[in-house]
């Protein structure tokens, strides 16, 4: 009767999730793209980078600057120095008279000022390079994440199938605990056996729900990690078992050489080449800066030409003080050249080298680790395939070795000890074998990371 119970309850359990949408590989994949944070943060920074290149262009356009006051105040002046420092001075232009009046009308200035920095020894150009370095950096950072990440889901997906299919056997192994269980029953009730057979086969039906409790927590933590690299909501995925038991293609015809640079690779190198192109900026800034310049300027005062003679000689007119009676303008060329910007600038430049040279020690050592694990994955490729390749034969002979026991058992002509260790060791083939089927596919998944090839995994989906 218990056996009917649970042939019924893991029967419902199939049919449910028979019902239960399955989740491939490539739809689990493209959600954790779509929805993990860090990618998005990352894109965002990518696009932001892209921006600042355009804004960089922009600073080589000139500087046009309109001004425009209107102001109300006296006008005396004074013989002697004066250094306007923080902009406090202020610009009061008249007569150095005798004695303070209070002598006020309105004033305004009228303001246009052009200044274009239009040669410097290459610096603005460099500064474009320099921009468009750090976007690239940016860029290969976001393809590196997202690298990553498809590993990560990728194996994240394999650890839950191999977790989900050890749980079916584990299953199996409990029914056939409880159907064992249920004979040695049957035979000690009839004085056939021993009572302790029946105690003994009570514990290993114990023993395997144990186990099988063990396994349903592993299942959900790895469905939860799953969970989490996807960036969805929780629940329990169906996953896609059709390809398990099958050898990849890429590993039978042995096409496992992936693209020319991992995109890990890309990225340390990108910040090599964004270190030296601020290099060659720091050396640019020894060079002096080349400038036009223009300035029209209208200025309007309600203090007349004869004020010096007459000092009532003004108008406290609003419309008299703000009418521009006076225009200047001035144009040329001029150069500017800190010549101290030489001594800063050497160390400067003698520390971006040091940097550089960091950075490069960085991409050699990614680069010797990630051959060291195109090696390993090559290693785990070739003992996945022998193993694969033993694992039924081991299957099978665990289940002949179990069916001669039990009917032995059965008949009263071997005794518990011997049932239970062939019980064992059909666990364990199955154990064995769901692990191998998917090492096969883990091994793989460990050469494209290597190589820096997605696709050489995916492409057998």
């Amino acid at each position: 009767m218990k056996t009917k119970k649970l042939t019924l309850f893991l029967f419902l359990i199939f049919f449910s999730q028979g019902f239960s949408q399955t989740l491939p590989l490539k739809e689990a994949l493209e959600n954790g793209i779509a929805n993990y944070g860090t990618i998005k943060a990352k894109s965002n920074y990518s696009d932001a980078s892209k921006e600042a290149i355009k804004q960089v262009r922009r600073e080589y356009l000139p500087n046009v600057t309109l001004s425009g006051q209107q102001d109300y105040g006296t006008v005396n002046g004074q013989n002697g120095p004066l250094y306007g420092f923080g902009g406090l001075g202020v610009a009061s232009s008249g007569l150095p008279l005798e004695k303070q009046n209070w002598n006020a009308a309105f004033g305004a200035l009228y303001l246009v000022n052009v200044n274009w920095d239009f040669f410097t020894f290459g610096k603005m150009k460099q500064k474009i390079n320099l921009s468009k370095a750090d976007s690239q950096r940016y860029e290969k950072d976001l393809d590196q994440e997202k690298f990553q990440h498809k590993i990560k889901i990728a194996a994240a997906y394999l650890n839950l199938l191999a977790s989900q299919r050890l749980l079916i056997s584990q299953r199996k192994n409990l029914e056939r605990a409880m159907v064992f269980q249920n004979i040695a029953a049957v035979r000690v009730k009839n004085g056939l056996l021993a009572g302790v057979d029946s105690t003994l086969a009570s514990a290993e039906v114990s023993r395997s729900k144990i186990t099988l409790n063990q396994l349903e927590d592993q299942v959900k933590e790895q469905n939860n990690k799953l969970i989490a690299l996807m960036g969805v909501s929780i629940q329990d995925f169906v996953l896609d078992t059709t390809f398990v038991t099958t050898i990849p293609k890429a590993i039978l015809s042995q096409e496992t050489s992936g693209k020319n640079l991992n995109p890990i690779l890309e990225y340390h190198k990108s910040r090599v080449d964004f270190s030296e192109e601020q290099l060659r900026l720091f050396k640019k800034e020894y060079y002096p800066t080349f400038s036009l310049f223009g300035i029209y300027q209208g200025r309007a005062s309600g203090f007349k030409s004869d004020y010096a003679v007459n000092q009532n000689s003004f108008s406290q007119n609003y419309l008299d003080g703000i009418d521009p009676s006076r225009q200047n303008y001035l144009f040329g060329v001029g150069v500017t050249w800190n010549l101290t910007t030489i001594a800063r600038m050497r160390k400067k430049v003698s520390a971006q080298k040091l940097i550089s040279e960091g950075l490069q020690e960085e991409y050699n050592l990614i680069d010797q680790q990630l051959k060291i694990q195109s090696d390993a994955a090559d290693a785990k490729i070739k003992y996945a395939l022998e193993n694969y390749v033993e694992a039924p034969k081991q299957v099978q002979a665990a289940q002949q070795a179990y069916l001669q026991k039990t009917t032995l058992y059965k008949n009263g002509m071997t005794n518990l000890l011997d049932v239970t260790q062939t019980l064992y060791t059909l666990n364990r083939a199955e154990t064995d074998r769901d692990i191998i089927y998917t090492n096969v596919w883990q091994s793989l998944l460990m050469k494209a990371a290597a190589m820096g090839d997605f696709d050489l995994f995916m492409n057998e989906f």
